[in-house]
């Protein structure tokens, strides 16, 4: 079987994670060699991002993280997709470039965060996972952990309306993107997600 490339996408607090994990799940059960990885990357410019995410003491400055987030994606790609794609696998990773188009174009005009990802390989299929903004500020309180500097009403507010766009600019672009309803429980988010990527290693 060929590669796909699936990614599953949201907001902070939009279940991404566990979703990913239990796809894997589900196309493992299918005997299918899966292989799941995430953005931010665990890599070197991957763990910039995180110190500037957390706004650590001695971390890059915001404004960089366009141009940290292309960096690390072309590391990713390079150390982990593209490998896995040419062996066959399906590969989920947890946030693409959608992520910075979403994020980073609070920064800087979405054109221009595009500018610099539009060249990266497309996935075979995006999920969206859909949450409002008070079940993802709800999600994230649970966790206990110290916030991130998007994690916030404010920003995530921005943040939904920027998913709204950058879903209509990548579809213009021939992206296939399916929305999934995230308020739901686990399962039943994993179950929908199932079905769209169904089709895609069916095909």
């Amino acid at each position: 079987m060929t590669g796909r490339f699936v990614v599953i996408e949201g907001l902070d607090g939009a279940g991404t994670t566990t979703q990913v994990s239990l796809l894997a799940q589900h196309l493992s059960r299918r005997g299918l060699a899966v292989v799941t990885t995430r953005e931010p990357t665990d890599g070197p410019v991957g763990r910039a991002i995180r110190f500037t995410l957390r706004a650590e003491e001695g971390a890059a400055a915001a404004a960089a993280l366009p141009w940290l987030f292309a960096a690390d994606r072309a590391d990713h790609l390079a150390r982990t997709v593209e490998p896995a794609l040419a062996r066959g696998a399906i590969v989920i990773s947890d946030r693409y470039y959608h992520s910075s188009l979403a994020y980073q174009s609070q920064g800087m005009g979405l054109h221009e965060v595009y500018a610099l990802n539009r060249r990266f390989r497309a996935p075979d299929l995006t999920i969206l996972v859909d949450v409002p903004v008070t079940v993802a500020l709800d999600r994230i309180a649970r966790r206990g952990e110290a916030r991130e500097i998007f994690e916030h009403k404010a920003k995530l507010t921005q943040v939904t309306a920027a998913y709204h766009e950058v879903v209509g600019l990548l579809r213009e672009q021939g992206h296939r993107i399916e929305r999934v309803d995230g308020t739901t429980s686990p399962e039943s988010v994993a179950t929908a997600i199932a079905r769209h990527v169904e089709t895609l290693v069916s095909a």
